[in-house]
């Protein structure tokens, strides 16, 4: 909706209120999400309102058009470069300023390659430091997308030197909400001893069949000291 027809009384509206609730960018956001918008749209909702002859969707187009709707020259404008277009003020010009980095800041992060797991030693790799060392028990799981990349490693648990309580809800919450298809658990033995205990068998099975009705697939289990690590998967008793 790049071009909007208003009546002669609306036309002339500085504030994104008086418009017809099918004209508002706001309320487009809400019932048809956010990347139905187009960038004059978003703009005008970053600016609110635009000056007295000017509407803040107009005053959104006049800014934009300055840079060729190229939003990376955009992201030269300072302040003051923002503030020569009437209408803009300091908070607005501060608010668009904000915008503009906050995308900024999030290219960035993605950009940022996230690890590739393909076997046990790699996972052992990057959950080792970690845990290796510890004195107590600690259980962690890395949860993965489909194309086997890290999207969060966190700790589930934490015991004594001689065990750990791991509730299965703790593990699978933080995969339905990251999407993730797949996740490698792992603790830590303190005592050094990596042969697997019957506890830790029965809940690798147990988090196993959960993952399946949820569609969220146990990878592997790594038991971890600081001299090296058993895996489930290797040894086929997963």
């Amino acid at each position: 909706m790049e071009s909007l027809t208003f009546n002669n009384k609306t036309n002339n509206s500085s504030t994104i209120k008086s418009w017809a609730a099918e004209d508002r960018p706001r309320e487009k956001l809400l019932y048809q999400g956010v990347r139905a918008l187009t960038n004059a749209e978003l703009m005008a909702i970053l600016l609110g309102s635009g000056s007295k002859n000017q509407s803040a969707l107009a005053l959104a187009k006049t800014i934009l058009s300055s840079c060729e709707n190229n939003l990376n020259e955009l992201g030269r404008y300072n302040i003051e470069d923002l503030k020569k277009f009437k209408g803009v003020g300091p908070a607005k010009a501060v608010t668009i300023a904000a915008a503009i980095e906050l995308g900024r800041r999030r290219k960035e992060t993605e950009s940022k390659i996230k690890p590739l797991i393909s076997s046990s030693r790699e996972a052992w790799n990057l959950i080792s430091p970690h845990i290796a060392d510890l004195d107590v028990e600690e259980f962690w799981a890395i949860y993965l997308n489909r194309a086997g990349r890290v999207l969060k490693i966190q700790m589930i648990s934490r015991g004594g030197v001689s065990g750990t309580v791991v509730d299965p809800r703790l593990v699978f919450q933080p995969a339905i909400h990251l999407k993730s298809s797949g996740v490698i658990l792992a603790h830590n033995h303190p005592s050094g001893n990596l042969s697997p205990s019957h506890a830790d068998r029965s809940l690798t099975q147990k988090l196993k069949q959960a993952g399946k009705v949820l569609d969220v697939n146990i990878l592997d289990h790594l038991i971890i000291s600081s001299t090296g690590y058993y895996s489930f998967m290797d040894e086929g008793v997963l």
